[in-house]
């Protein structure tokens, strides 16, 4: 046999045809749902349904907590869709993302969290974020846009300023989760006499 055809090809390489995994759905997380066109969305298998509805042409994501089974998700456009000041969007038993959105020079309010670590991403407007070891002393601040990330470490004061023109919209990680199993918060004294 002559392995002078092969002998450049690079050893890596696999030609897998597309249809094949666009013709069974039996590992949804290999498919890039984003190119799934509405005919092959309308034939996908009921179990995949309630977690794939917002792939749909012109279907809007489904906001609701979908802790703490396995759940996938474009968390730029379900953070752009949030209208609620906080809607816990997935709570499991280690963790938990919550969807924010602050209105016009509103702030999240200055808080604490002892035992729990805290990441938040800025998905669009721009604030101020504020931290420090008391309430008195936040000597930390920082100016903040989309794309921009803050990391809250355990027992850090902390506060988040929406000082744009348009609503703040962030998602905020929790390990461990901070707010019970299917929270919404439409407005900020809705989630203050939640606190209370």
């Amino acid at each position: 046999m002559n392995n002078t055809a092969y002998m450049y090809q690079y050893p890596y390489s696999v030609n897998i045809p597309l249809h094949s995994l666009y013709s069974s759905f039996r590992c949804p997380f290999l498919v890039d749902y984003s190119i799934v066109n509405a005919d092959l969305y309308n034939r996908m298998p009921d179990q995949y349904l309630p977690h794939m509805q917002h792939f749909k042409t012109n279907n809007p994501i489904i906001l609701r907590d979908y802790g703490p089974n396995p759940f996938v998700v474009n968390i730029e456009d379900a953070t752009e869709e949030n209208d609620n000041f906080r809607l816990a969007l997935w709570t499991g038993k280690h963790l938990q993302v919550t969807l924010m959105s602050l209105k016009v020079g509103e702030d999240i309010g200055l808080e604490v969290h002892p035992n729990l670590d805290q990441f938040i991403r800025i998905e669009e407007g721009q604030g101020l974020v504020r931290m420090g070891d008391s309430k008195d002393k936040l000597d930390f601040q920082a100016m903040v846009r989309d794309g921009f990330i803050i990391v809250i470490p355990a027992g850090k004061w902390h506060n988040l300023i929406n000082t744009g023109n348009r609503p703040l919209k962030l998602y905020s990680i929790y390990a461990p989760p901070q707010h019970p199993f299917g929270t919404v918060h439409a407005t900020k004294a809705d989630a203050e006499a939640a606190e209370h």
